[in-house]
């Protein structure tokens, strides 16, 4: 990606910008556990990002309306906005989701760590349709991802067994934020990427409420037993990792390469798998540890052996549905 701005950004604001990334949506995974201890799960997520959508557009409002010289906001239409809720069931519902119901079921590390799979997915599918024959360092890192998540899966004596479903929610979660990227890329989306992402988070927020809604959660809230450290992680949520961190995100892609941005994918999980010990006693079992390992090391392999001409960034749970297209 070439750099937007004609000066080279310094090194302390790439950092900041990078340190932001790495903390704040590697923090996300810890936040939605707490999240949907007393929140309901879909509902919450439908509120994190109807809310932060608003805000993001309402901004882009008041910019062109106070800001003297500032061009008018982008008037969306009809193929815009159609876009926006494809792109949100696919990352948002789909993707977002699947992770938020998955923590119900399995800890927030192995969560993250089963996310940073998404790349694997996003060159199969890509090399799926541009009929491109993968390199020897996709087909391994493929099936490396596989071992390792059949490691995770695999019964051993002493060793409580993950459960499956959430194991499985996560797999889906992710095979749905490829196919949404991969859409996104060529949707019809406005011309400015931060009013798109405004449309993506609303419109994706709209279709969350309305599972959560198909699925009970509505009859089965209960707005007296919500605790202040769940509103407290929907609020950072919503404010942190789906305005702040992804406006780093999108500075980070219009100035520095693509390949320094990607790290995230490696990082994010150790601060997830990191902080989940540390304050909600997670546990990290030698087996976590090593399919973790595979994982990551699979994940590296396939980025690596990616052409780099064809190289785009991948989206991760906080990023998916607000990738520039």
């Amino acid at each position: 990606m070439t750099p937007a701005n004609p000066s080279r950004p310094s090194t302390a604001a790439v950092a900041t910008a990078l340190l932001i990334v790495y903390v704040v949506w590697g923090s996300t995974y810890l936040g939605i556990a707490i999240m949907i201890e007393t929140l309901p799960p879909l509902l919450a997520a439908g509120v994190r990002y109807a809310v932060a959508g608003i805000l993001m557009l309402g901004a882009l409002a008041a910019h062109a309306r106070f800001r003297r010289g500032a061009p008018p906001v982008e008037r969306p239409t009809a193929a815009h906005w159609r876009s926006a809720f494809v792109v949100g069931s696919l990352l948002l519902l789909g993707g977002n989701g699947g992770v938020v119901l998955a923590e119900l079921f399995i800890p927030s590390g192995i969560a993250a760590v089963l996310v940073a799979t998404m790349p694997i997915w996003l060159a199969v599918f890509d090399s799926i349709l541009s009929r491109r024959r993968p390199s020897g360092l996709v087909v391994g890192g493929l099936v490396a991802g596989i071992v390792g998540v059949a490691i995770l899966l695999a019964p051993v004596e002493g060793i409580d067994e993950l459960n499956p479903l959430g194991i499985g929610l996560v797999i889906g979660a992710t095979i749905s934020w490829a196919a949404g990227s991969l859409y996104a890329r060529r949707a019809p989306l406005p011309r400015s990427q931060l009013l798109g992402t405004g449309l993506e988070m609303l419109a994706g927020g709209i279709v969350l409420v309305a599972a959560g809604s198909l699925l009970g959660e509505f009859g089965r809230t209960n707005v007296e037993a919500f605790s202040l450290r769940s509103l407290v992680a929907l609020a950072y949520l919503t404010v942190f990792g789906s305005i702040v961190a992804f406006t780093a995100y999108t500075w980070l892609l219009a100035n520095v390469p693509v390949s320094t941005v990607g790290t995230y994918a490696y990082v994010n999980p150790i601060v997830a798998v990191a902080l989940g010990a540390i304050l909600l006693s997670e546990p990290i079992t030698p087996r976590t540890l090593i399919a973790s390992v595979i994982i990551l090391g699979a994940v590296v392999a396939m980025v690596s052996g990616r052409p780099r001409e064809t190289e785009e960034p991948g989206p991760v749970p906080e990023s998916a549905g607000l990738e520039p297209s």
